[in-house]
């Protein structure tokens, strides 16, 4: 059955990236959660990095709104399910407005999202070498597509009083509310490298600052009660909020029948160990929820800081993030390579993703890594960055033969394979090839996915761990 789901809310959107999107929108959410409110937060888009500092903002898990990734039709429930009980949720977006994946329209833009939630969008401006001029892109942006509704502007990076009078002026004319004036604040530039902004669990302190500072700075310079007004004009949405729970019709409509069993570990509570810490950032909320509706027990463990794998860990979770700036303390700690070494070649089921595949290779800019795949690392100067369409290889603790997935690649390292693997995935769009590994348990890969459009595989990888939990049990009980 459908349900009415009504939350007041707001997409934070620009003309281009580099407007100031992720400024006025972690600023909105810290400042509106300091007047008492729960704020949800969520990011258009594929991005890891940004829903750390939303996280931080509001103290609640920052959530992925990826129309390509997980299907138009899921955008809706993945809001729903994270916005559930809370009083706001702000959107930030990605890119520009009408920005989306390659050749495919709107597909994945901010406007989709912004369509899809009935939402109201706030236009974030980098007014820095513009005056009257401001009134022409914002109309030109309104008007694009009727069915986005534009509710006001904010003015980025303004450079004085009169600046700011002929900016409101033009926008007046236009007919456009102006709900927010920042000026130009380099001390609260969040600290960023060469993958975009440092997340937020390398530097803690640094981001909790550059938070304050930009709820400050928003507090300062925008109208929250007008913008608060503006995100209570959203009409409720029509739809059942997403569930991890294997029982749910979210669950059984996006990925029943793809592996045996009803969605839960057969034998008991399975460990899957997830790699955390400053080195392992990327990672999706839905993931951890996943796997425990499906029976496992996750627990976090730090590949630079911990020494052996979690008590009683049955299956294991590389995620993406920086190891290439961490290869020297990863390298270091020679007896988690070891562990993570065992446990692989003990057939242990083990899902990997870009800066997991480069932890499991034989090193990684000549540093000496897990050395599971015969295959050596290193950064290169070419980013590699997009979206893609693939279909499973190889049978594997993640995903049967033929499964098809949606993700995205997003890292400027490569990797030298050797012998002995098949490949995972086999790419179907935008260009043909296959990539990644798939050897006894392992299945490592470039491909960044995202398991709420195809629940089975965070089902099949719970199923795995379990099969090994209890085979291993087994073999205590039968020795004399």
């Amino acid at each position: 059955m459908v349900t009415s789901f009504d939350m007041p809310r707001l997409v934070v959107a620009a003309p281009s990236s580099g407007s100031g999107k992720t400024t006025v929108a972690t600023g909105l959410m810290a400042a509106f959660a300091e007047r008492g409110l729960a704020v949800s937060p969520h990011k258009a888009g594929p991005d890891y990095i940004d829903p750390g500092y939303h996280a931080l903002a509001t103290g609640r898990p920052g959530r992925n709104l990826d129309a390509f990734m997980c299907g138009p039709e899921l955008v809706a429930p993945l809001f729903a399910h994270g916005a559930a009980g809370c009083d706001l949720a702000v959107v930030e977006g990605v890119m520009g407005l009408y920005d989306g994946a390659a050749g495919r329209g709107e597909l994945a833009s901010t406007a989709q999202v912004a369509k899809l939630l009935r939402a109201p969008v706030v236009l974030v401006v980098d007014a820095s070498s513009q005056s009257r001029s401001v009134a022409a892109l914002v109309h030109g942006f309104a008007s694009f597509d009727p069915q986005v509704r534009l509710g006001g502007v904010i003015l980025n990076k303004v450079g004085s009083d009169r600046h700011e009078v002929m900016l409101r002026e033009a926008l007046e004319e236009a007919g456009m509310p102006v709900l927010g004036v920042l000026r130009r604040a380099p001390q609260v530039a969040t600290p960023s490298r060469h993958l975009g902004l440092v997340p937020v669990a390398e530097r803690h302190a640094d981001a909790l600052a550059a938070v304050a500072a930009l709820a400050e700075q928003v507090r300062a310079g925008c109208d929250l009660d007008a913008l608060m007004a503006l995100a209570r004009t959203a009409p409720p949405l029509s739809c059942d909020p997403w569930s991890p729970d294997p029982a749910s019709p979210a669950f059984e409509a996006r990925g029943a029948g793809q592996s045996p069993g009803n969605g839960t570990a057969p034998h008991g509570r399975p460990v899957i160990a997830v790699a955390g810490g400053p080195a392992f950032t990327f990672s999706y909320a839905e993931h951890a929820e996943l796997l425990t509706a499906a029976g496992a027990e996750v627990v976090t463990f730090d590949p630079l800081k911990d020494e052996a794998l979690p008590t009683g860990t049955a299956g294991l979770v590389i995620g993406g993030g920086f190891p290439e700036v961490y290869a020297p303390e990863l390298s270091a700690n020679q007896p988690l390579r070891a562990a993570v070494s065992a446990f692989a070649a003990s057939g242990g089921p083990v899902a990997a993703e870009c800066a997991g595949l480069l932890y499991l290779a034989r090193s990684l800019d000549g540093k000496p890594m897990c050395g599971v795949l015969d295959a050596d690392a290193r950064m290169s100067e070419r980013l590699t960055l997009g979206y893609r369409e693939a279909v499973a290889v190889s049978d594997s603790s993640l995903a049967a033969a033929g499964t098809r997935l949606r993700g995205h690649e997003f890292h400027r390292t490569v990797i030298e394979p050797g012998a002995g693997a098949a490949p995972a995935w086999g790419f179907t769009h935008p260009e043909r090839r296959v990539e990644g590994f798939v050897q006894r348990g392992v299945h490592a890969s470039y491909l960044h996915t995202h398991w709420a459009a195809e629940p089975s595989v965070a089902r099949r990888f719970a199923e795995a761990a379990a099969a090994g939990t209890a085979a291993v049990r087994d073999a205590a009980a039968a020795r004399p």
